[in-house]
């Protein structure tokens, strides 16, 4: 791995207003409290209006950004947003929200890798910086996966939630702030967890069309198998043991899963980052929408080094091991 010349400089969030709680989802389907927390962790999510789509989602997290850090994002050369859920096929969500937010001359990409979206995206941002192509880019994790959900079916509907967050990567040439990447794909496994699109059938199976579709046990077995033999490749890429980690920030998929991961891995539950259980699984929302609760209640310092993992539909996957610099 080339050494890195990038790090994280701000970060900011957005959830909508709007609350979805297990109470709420036991008016719509055969479930309980009990039945959900047990099985997931969760309690609540947040839900977007009807007309709040994901570039709003997202500005909102980049004001966000702006407010708590004192930062601007005039000036910035590229714009990544990872989203399963963009309101346009094109123009892309990037391409919105450098419209709504007056950025005269940038680049704008979306990226789709699903629930590993946004590790990918923060990837990529650090290669482009590092490169010397550019010196700030602009990463946003934003969801509406609400919009994708269907709320007649009890196995999905109580896991997913919308929100968004947005990070600057900047270029730093005395401390890298990325010190281990990895990423990789199982894409045989990607009739598990889809979203039809122009086409209704996958390697001659058909597909049911419309909402989001997952074979939960499926994600689980996999994730639960794969996350640690990628934790400790991290590991080893930094040349670090696994104590000098001082959080773990893993996709929000379901706290079960994670519970699992942790007693299969290197790092322990009780150093582990989630926004699941007031915020739902939100796919590439959910690792920045975990960094700000540790930030906000005073968990995630400066110094710390943190070990990113998004993993979901594809099925992809993407590890970093970060130094913690805000």
């Amino acid at each position: 791995m080339t050494q890195s010349k990038s790090r994280i400089t701000a970060i900011g969030t957005y959830v909508p207003d709007k609350v979805l709680t297990n109470a709420d989802l036991e008016k719509l389907v055969e479930t309980s409290d009990e039945w959900i927390v047990q099985r997931t962790g969760m309690r609540e999510r947040r839900i977007a209006e009807p007309e709040q789509y994901v570039s709003e989602l997202a500005i909102n997290a980049v004001k966000d950004m702006k407010q708590r850090y004192g930062v601007e994002v005039h000036d910035v050369d590229m714009i990544l947003v990872a989203t399963s859920t963009p309101e346009y096929s094109f123009p892309s969500t990037a391409a919105r929200v450098q419209s709504k937010l007056g950025i005269k001359s940038t680049g704008a990409l979306d990226l789709n890798a699903a629930c590993a979206g946004f590790v990918y995206a923060l990837q990529l941002a650090d290669g482009l910086v590092t490169s010397g192509m550019y010196r700030k880019v602009l990463v946003i994790g934003s969801e509406t996966l609400s919009k994708i959900t269907d709320y007649t079916d009890r196995t999905t509907c109580i896991l997913f939630g919308d929100g968004a967050g947005a990070v600057l990567v900047e270029r730093d040439d005395t401390e890298s702030g990325f010190l281990a990447n990895i990423s990789g794909t199982f894409g045989e496994g990607g009739i598990h967890l889809y979203k039809t699109a122009l086409s209704e059938k996958m390697d001659g199976q058909e597909l049911k069309p419309g909402s989001l579709v997952q074979n939960g046990r499926e994600i689980y077995k996999w994730a639960v198998r794969n996350v640690p033999v990628g934790m400790n490749t991290l590991l080893k890429q930094a040349n670090i043991q696994a104590d000098e980690v001082n959080w773990f920030a893993p996709h929000s998929a379901n706290l079960r899963m994670i519970e699992a991961i942790c007693e299969r891995g290197p790092i322990n539950l009780d150093r582990t980052l989630t926004s699941v259980e007031y915020r739902g699984n939100t796919s590439a929302a959910s690792i920045p929408l975990a960094l700000q609760l540790a930030i906000d209640d005073g968990r995630l310092k400066a110094g710390d080094q943190v070990m990113l993992y998004g993993f979901g539909g594809g099925m992809t996957y993407a590890g970093s091991i970060i130094k913690w610099s805000i």
